[in-house]
């Protein structure tokens, strides 16, 4: 008669409860190799994480700045916005026109603030702000906010010169500060202000005519070029492919790709690591189970013998290490995840002065304990199939000569 395999598991259970003594040595063993894994593991993931996490919320480093003066033209540009890897890109003009002397109702002092082209999506501004628009709005920095004080709402007084046929001319415009940008934007006096202001500014210094901003000048320019722009990558990991395509076009470009680069490889190099250590750690844990597991099985010969005098098949006597490994690895594995988070607690503690309001440099996702506890069940199966083998070898007979 076939002998249900919820018996098998109901008797290796009971015998796994009966010597409770040597089971739980079984799970101490287990925690005390992967308890300090698993806290290693920690501090890998926190602290590279951190450092991840730091270079994706800055914008700034999947900024993309060319290193010299080009002349690149609104076809060439749009094609390179159209990329995937592309978030964002508008031209720059001229860095010796994109200034203006500000002044505002609220304080005596004119600043002189540098022009950065923006548009729709800008990742230094915030995403929930206003944006730059038309010819009259802008996003004021926050040091040139202060030293105007001025706020949202308030309108500025702007103001450029210029030398045209020997004669010096001054024009002025009303801008309205749509908003003021995070302190990270930009930490020097400037302004965040649309392309075509850009362009009416430039054209005016090089004494051409802006007819819709009433300032006269020799004629309209025809076929515009920029000597730069502003390009952010669509994430940190694709910077490098985009150096590497500048490079390509001949177009020399400055990035953080170092930066990122240096991230990337310790995290392969500590991961290298890491898993040597763990194999390390669970193939001497599983030779050490198996080893337990198998003299376990000789010291219960008789026993199992006798099972198979009442009917247990030599599969049934098989379960019986793989099963009671089953539970020392979810035992093990229970107090080990405790263990880490007692320790984790503490590191987070010690160091929480030195970390940005939640951060953590020692933590683990909750996929990770699924994969720890998913390995040592396999470890612990493959450690108990010796076991289980050699259990599947005892006679019948082994109990009759023993009595």
């Amino acid at each position: 008669m076939r002998v249900p395999l919820s018996k098998v598991f109901v008797l290796a259970s009971r015998d796994y409860i009966h010597e409770w003594q040597m089971s739980f040595c079984f799970v101490l063993a287990l925690a005390a190799v992967l308890g300090p894994m698993m806290v290693l593991f920690g501090l890998k993931f926190g602290i590279v994480g951190a450092m991840v996490d730091q270079l994706i919320e800055d914008p700034g480093n999947r900024e993309i700045r060319p290193v010299s003066s080009g002349r690149f033209d609104r076809t060439w540009l749009e094609s390179v916005r159209k990329r995937s890897d592309v978030a964002f890109l508008v031209p720059r003009t001229r860095s010796i026109a994109a200034t203006i002397e500000l002044g505002s109702e609220g304080s005596s002092r004119h600043v002189r603030a540098e022009l950065i082209p923006s548009d729709e999506g800008d990742p230094m501004l915030s995403p929930q702000g206003e944006r730059p628009e038309g010819v009259t709005r802008i996003v004021l920095s926050r040091s040139a906010a202060e030293k105007l004080q001025v706020e949202v709402g308030d309108t500025l007084d702007g103001s450029l010169a210029r030398q045209y046929r020997g004669h010096k001319e001054r024009v002025h415009l009303p801008l309205t500060v749509a908003a003021v940008a995070p302190a990270r934007a930009f930490s020097r006096d400037g302004a965040f202000v649309s392309v075509s202001l850009l362009e009416a500014l430039e054209d005016f210094r090089d004494g051409r005519a802006v007819p819709r901003m009433g300032w006269d000048g020799d004629g309209e320019k025809n076929a515009r070029t920029y000597p730069s722009f502003r390009l952010y990558a669509r994430s940190i990991y694709d910077v490098a492919g985009l150096r590497d395509a500048f490079a390509k076009l001949g177009v020399d470009v400055k990035t953080h790709a170092a930066d990122i680069e240096l991230v990337q490889r310790m995290n392969r190099n500590l991961t290298a690591i890491y898993w040597v250590i763990a194999v390390i750690g669970l193939f001497g844990f599983s030779l050490s189970l198996g080893a337990s597991l198998w003299a376990n099985v000789d010291r219960k010969r008789k026993e199992l013998s006798v099972l198979r005098l009442v009917g247990f098949r030599t599969m049934d006597i098989a379960w019986f290490p793989m099963v009671q490994a089953l539970y020392t690895a979810i035992f093990g594995w229970a107090l080990a995840v405790g263990l880490y988070q007692a320790v984790a607690s503490v590191i987070n503690e010690m160091m929480a002065s030195q970390l940005i309001e939640g951060q953590q440099v020692c933590r683990l996702l909750l996929h990770h304990y699924g994969i720890a506890l998913g390995l040592t069940c396999a470890s612990a199966v493959i450690a108990a199939g010796l076991a289980g083998l050699r259990s599947a070898h005892i006679e019948p007979s082994a109990s009759l000569r023993d009595l």
